[in-house]
């Protein structure tokens, strides 16, 4: 979600700030520690990236003030887990606020902290908690809940700042105005996630298997076994 230049008070736009910084900084340490110790996951890792970039560019302009559109960011947190797309998130929306005009500055923090940091953590904890269910059921409605909890903290971050008939009631109408439009590109997403990865299963195994996403094959566990076994 990206709430436009001027819909936040002040006070907000520092608020969330100060909560997204923590989680940003703490993803460029991992994203350092993951290109560092798997060196062979940083063309994926990018990719990730791009895809955020360019998935959540699609706009649909939104009657709260906000746009509608993917997010992009379940992708990278399902692969990479969520620190990873903190900041990586943080650079797509910084960006797009300079390059595209969606969001602000202003605002970066508070549109960093659902999109960013929000989404990617309801996706990580849906696919890991129904993995063992079926993995790609668990990456549909991980992308698709990642979703719904972005546009649903953006819709509080909005009410929270324009309440003027109650917290709850602001909430309420922001949510109601973004279904419409937000759920259907929910939808869309998961589906575009879920073949994204069924075609990264078939050309980037080692990849995937480097990151725990993928379970080694028995031919490489006994292979690994009788490397370990030579060395000792």
């Amino acid at each position: 979600m990206h709430i436009a230049e001027g819909f936040l008070p002040v006070e907000h736009c520092v608020g969330w700030a100060v909560a997204a910084t923590p989680f940003v900084v703490y993803g460029a340490y991992k994203v350092q520690k993951q290109i560092k110790e798997k060196p062979e996951t940083a063309m994926l890792l990018g990719a990730a990236g791009a895809f955020s970039f360019v998935l959540s560019a699609i706009k649909m302009p939104s009657v709260t003030g906000s746009s509608s559109h993917p997010t992009g960011t379940p992708l990278g947190a399902i692969l990479f887990k969520p620190p990873v797309m903190a900041v990586l998130g943080a650079i797509v929306l910084l960006f797009q606020a300079l390059l595209l005009a969606h969001g602000g500055i202003t605002t970066l923090g508070a549109n960093i902290f659902s999109m960013a940091i929000v989404g990617p953590w309801v996706a990580y904890g849906v696919f890991v908690a129904l993995r063992k269910w079926n993995q790609t059921a668990a990456v549909f409605l991980g992308v698709f809940l990642a979703n719904v909890g972005t546009y649903s903290t953006t819709a509080l971050q909005l009410a929270m700042a324009h309440h003027e008939g109650g917290l709850l009631q602001a909430a309420g109408t922001f949510l109601a105005l973004y279904a419409p439009t937000q759920v259907p590109l929910a939808i869309v997403e998961a589906i575009i996630t879920v073949i994204i990865i069924k075609t990264l299963e078939k050309v980037a195994i080692p990849e995937l298997t480097s990151l725990g996403f993928l379970r080694p094959s028995s031919s490489d566990t006994v292979a690994a076994a009788n490397k370990e076994a030579a060395h000792a």
